[in-house]
């Protein structure tokens, strides 16, 4: 079955109990945690005390962590401690990829990779043997509510051709209308953030992108 991520920045920031508590309520296991450093992408979100909050509240929840940070290196392991189930970097990132990856993997985190609209599948392709995941931004990232590139899509295809088996998530402009065109391109994981918060029925919603 799909999965699907809800992605934290699209709940209402003085709210975000009751807007998450709305989605876990309607069955979702997955939340999606963009961590924006101002630098890599021209926005600020949240850091790791959010992640605790949610893995103190939600001991029980998947935590997937994508951090859109120029150094990862620098929180890898608070991010690490503050209770993740899942973190993935950026292919354009600085630093040792493999290395922080590899240390992901060694703290018993599942490990992702991922690649901005223009990064070719070519620069994941030297890290598949140490990879989880990877999570294809199907938008520029660093604001929500932004169109889906539909060509970004193709990228899936790619990677399973190279011999990746591992989760392959979209990221950017999901919605129940194009739900079904991301999933018959290979997704197995939709990130939603606006149309999964804003859905006035989450239990009806999540059921129809499942179906879609």
């Amino acid at each position: 079955m799909i999965e699907i991520a809800p992605s934290v920045l699209a709940a209402h920031p003085l709210y975000v109990a009751r807007d998450v508590g709305r989605l876990l309520d309607a069955g979702i296991t997955l939340l999606h945690l963009d961590i924006m450093d101002g630098h890599f992408v021209p926005n600020i979100s949240f850091g790791p005390a959010m992640v605790n909050a949610l893995h103190q509240q939600y001991p029980d929840i998947c935590l997937d962590v994508h951090l859109m940070l120029s150094r990862p290196a620098s929180l890898l392991d608070a991010f690490i401690k503050a209770g993740a189930s899942e973190i993935t970097l950026h292919s354009e990132a600085e630093g040792d990829l493999r290395a922080l990856l590899q240390t992901v993997r060694a703290a018993g985190l599942r490990a992702g990779l991922s690649i901005k609209p223009a990064t070719a599948v070519d620069t994941v392709l030297p890290y598949l043997d140490v990879l989880d995941l990877v999570l294809i931004m199907s938008v520029e990232p660093g604001f929500g509510g932004q169109k889906l590139m539909a060509d970004t899509l193709s990228k899936m295809g790619q990677l399973r051709q190279a011999g990746f088996q591992g989760a392959l998530s979209v990221d950017g402009g999901v919605k129940q209308d194009n739900a079904g065109i991301v999933k018959r391109a290979g997704a197995t994981r939709l990130v939603m953030g606006t149309a999964a918060f804003t859905a006035p029925d989450p239990r009806a919603f999540l059921a129809a992108v499942r179906q879609a």
